[in-house]
Formats: structure tokens, sequence, C-alpha cells
């Protein structure tokens, strides 16, 4: 069986092979709570035969969203929402999964399509208000951007509890993995750069003192989330930027992490001053990201998610087969492609029919087509 095929068991839940879903945030939630189009969304992922499928980037708290349409989970009524798109997803043979993040001083922000900057006058029109930011540290993100409110011990522990209680709701709502969202600029990411954080108590200062917080949120999760269930924590192994977090860091950070009983480390980059991959992080390349799992992999023993452009099936398996990462994340090529992973065990295995692995729903009608294209042969333009 190819490597990509191969079922994954993390404590005591299986995925039925190594694709997952990465979080791709949608913008489009009312209030933080998720509608038809997330249940689509995410439904035809399950559909689509992937192993799991994670939601986006959910709010602990409202003031962590990134924008007014972001996701959420800060009340039950929130997970309430959500419980229907993981019972889809499992109905499917699909893993429900979600990330739980805090935007920190990245929130209060446009959504992407009307800027991805501050908000403006004609986003306050629209109903999108801005509201007070927080962080480790009084240091905008940039020009323009919203001055945060440091974080003092309460706001700490306000923060550290929404995770957990996150955590919980999640439990409930059915899902059966949870990713700490540790990555692209947003609060525990932020914690853990020099660049954001500038602190000089026991939160700042050196890697140790950086790693402080990020490191109570993961302990806290896994405590909150049943113990038969694992943790992910998508982390940006390096920041992007000039002055970063030097990728030792990450390593000594993934060690902790595996520790605190984190099961994978889904490993991405940059994003601590602006967009998701800034342009001083790795040059953007088919699986340009890969050697970060890789490298995490071999020096922690922690499992790690490859993530950034793994486009193809055959590239995805050597990912795996040579020892790179135990899962493979994909995004934007199943937003192309939400039979991403079906069609993927097709280009493995070599098998030309649909009837045995796809949904029967679809199953029935292909397998009918298959045959009539087999009779006919291959498409040609009629000549002019």
């Amino acid at each position: 069986m190819a490597h990509l095929l191969e079922p994954l068991a993390l404590r005591g839940v299986t995925l039925p092979n190594r694709v997952v879903i990465s979080p791709m945030c949608q913008y489009s939630a009312e209030d933080g709570q998720a509608g038809a189009w997330h249940m689509v969304q995410y439904g035809r992922f399950a559909v689509g035969g992937a192993g799991a499928v994670m939601l986006e980037a959910t709010a602990v708290s409202p003031e962590g969203r990134i924008t007014h349409g972001d996701l959420g989970i800060w009340s039950d009524a929130h997970a309430a929402k959500l419980a229907p798109i993981a019972e889809f997803i499992r109905s499917q043979g699909s893993v429900p999964a979600i990330q739980l993040g805090h935007a920190g001083r990245k929130a209060s922000m446009q959504r992407p399509w009307y800027g991805n900057g501050p908000l403006n006058e004609a986003d306050i029109a629209r109903g999108d208000k801005p509201w007070q930011v927080v962080a480790p540290s009084a240091v905008p993100l940039g020009e323009g951007y919203l001055m945060p409110q440091a974080l003092d011990d309460a706001g700490l522990a306000r923060i550290r509890e929404a995770f957990a209680d996150a955590a919980r709701r999640a439990d409930a709502a059915g899902f059966d993995i949870v990713e700490i969202h540790n990555a692209h600029g947003y609060l525990l990411h932020q914690f853990l750069s020099p660049l954001a954080n500038q602190r000089n108590d026991a939160y700042g200062g050196d890697a140790a003192g950086r790693m402080r917080f990020p490191l109570e949120v993961a302990r806290a999760v896994r405590a909150a989330f049943p113990a038969h269930k694992p943790v992910f924590l998508r982390l940006s192994v390096v920041d992007g930027a000039e002055g970063g977090r030097p990728e030792e860091e990450s390593i000594a950070y993934a060690k902790a992490l595996k520790e605190a009983g984190i099961d994978v480390v889904d490993c991405s980059s940059g994003g601590i001053a602006g967009s998701a991959t800034a342009a001083r992080g790795p040059k953007r390349s088919y699986g340009f990201q890969v050697p970060f799992a890789e490298r995490i992999r071999r020096e922690t023993g922690i499992g790690t998610m490859a993530v950034g452009l793994i486009v193809d099936p055959h590239q995805a398996e050597a990912i795996l087969a040579e020892g790179r990462a135990d899962l493979v994340a994909i995004g934007r090529e199943a937003l192309e492609n939400p039979n991403w992973a079906l069609h993927a065990r097709m280009a493995l295995t070599g098998e030309n029919g649909h009837a045995d692995h796809w949904p029967k729903q679809h199953g029935w009608w292909l397998s009918v087509r298959d045959s009539a294209l087999a009779q006919l042969g291959p498409y040609a333009k009629a000549a002019e």
C-alpha cells in the first residue's frame, strides 16, 4: 500500500489515510457562528476522501478573531453550530478536526478581499467595527495598525483558560483532533518572536521566556482535551523576517511540546511581520516547507505534518516514503479539487474505476460514466 493511503493511529484516534485538509479561513461567519457555507466547505472535503478535515482558525474569544468573519468557539452556542459539521465529517469516514486560535495584534483586521489590512471607513460602514487588540507587548503589526494592549497576568490567565475551554467545547462538539494555532504571526507566535515580544518579565527575554506562555497554553489544552484524542500544534518554524527567531529555537520548542503531550507539529513558516509567508522566509517552491517537518521529526522524535505547495499525489507519497513527515496537509489544491484524496488513491494504485472507494452516491454515477467513456474512447475536438 502507498504510504499516503496507510492509516495512522494517534492515541485512540485512527486516520484512514495521511491526507489532512489544512485549515483555511473563510471569513464568512456571522458573530462567530458557522452557517451553511461552512457545512458545505468542510463536508465536501470529507466526501472527497481526506483522512482528516481541519476547520479553519476558530477564535477562543471574541477579541481573538482575525476579522468579523472568523469562526468562534467561545460559547456553547458557537460549539453547537459546529457540531453538525463534525458529525457529517465523521459520517463520511474522515476524522473531524479544528484549529483553535487567537489573533493577538493581528486581530480586528479587514477581510482579505477588502484589502487584508487595517479596518478603514468603508469596513466600518459595512458594520465591521474595530475592537481593542492585545499582544505580548505594545508593538503594533505595522504602520496604520491598531496599537495592542500588552497582556498582564490576568489577561494571560484569561487567554490560557479560553484555550482550555475551547478544547473542552471542541470535544463536546464531536471533534477528535484539536490544533493550537502557533503560527503566521498570531498571538502565540507573537510570544515566541523577539520581534513582537519585548517583555522583560518571565514571559519575555530569552528563548525560554518567550516559549513560556505558548507552552502553558499547550499544556492547558492537552489537559482539557480527552487523553485518547491527539493535539496538534501549527508552528511557524522561522519568523520570515529580519531579526526573527532562528530555526534552532523551534527545535528546542518542539522538544518541549513533545514533553507537554503534543502529538504532531504542523510545520509552516512566516507571518510575524505581515502575510502568512513573508518575503524573507523560505523561497516558495513545491514543498518548500517540508525541510522544517523533516528536521523537527528527525531531531525531536515528535510527529510532524508537512504543508506548503504540496500539489501532486506522487510528491506527497515521496515525502512520507522518505520519512520526512507523518502527514501531509493539502490546502489550496483541495479548494481546486475537493476530491484530491480520492484522485490520489487512483494515481498511486492504478485504479481506474470509481465504484470501490468513492461515496456510493457518486461512485455509482461515475462508474456508469466510466463505462460510457471506455466505449467512446478519448474525446477529440471536432475538426473545424
